[in-house]
């Protein structure tokens, strides 16, 4: 028997328990850790998650075509287009054409998206703080470090963040 035949046979032999099983954890905690902050912009602002994830990667990075921001996001495009469209009709964000290629448009938010995501911003940033008020700034610091390694690991293609505040 090969070494990669008896990998795999112990492997089969594995219990999978889903409470221990670490991609289905941060899965839940990653939607319970969401679905938290989201009960708080979808109430006091009608903004879906997926409207907020375009108001705050346009707060950060003002000018950004569809396809920037669902790299930024991982959303899938056509998410990323229903809700800048939405977005686009209650005058949050602006859509500006590529005169060069006039299937390319700029988003940028608008003074009243710039509004919302400075109301929001305080918001999300206190709630991180109550997240994290839990751990040490040292323990803090790791989970930034160990987050960042498992990001480049799952996707090595992508840089999706940093290591958080003061790596």
């Amino acid at each position: 028997m090969t070494d990669s035949t008896d990998a795999t046979q112990d492997a089969n032999r594995e219990t999978l328990r889903l409470d221990g099983f670490l991609p289905y954890r941060l899965s839940v905690l990653s939607n319970a850790v969401s679905r938290k902050i989201a009960d708080m912009y979808e109430r006091d602002f009608d903004i879906s998650i997926w409207q907020w994830r375009i108001i705050a990667v346009l707060g950060e990075h003002e000018g950004l075509t569809s396809t920037q921001v669902a790299v930024q996001t991982l959303m899938d495009k056509p998410a990323v287009s229903r809700a800048a469209a939405s977005l686009t009709e209650r005058g949050l964000i602006s859509r500006t054409s590529d005169n060069a290629d006039r299937r390319k448009a700029e988003l940028r938010l608008t003074k009243k998206g710039k509004e919302i995501y400075a109301a929001i911003k305080p918001r999300a940033l206190a709630y991180e703080r109550e997240l994290l008020a839990s751990l040490s700034p040292e323990e803090a610091r790791m989970l930034h470090g160990l987050l960042t390694r498992l990001a480049h690991i799952a996707s090595p293609e992508r840089d999706l963040w940093s290591a958080g505040p003061e790596e």
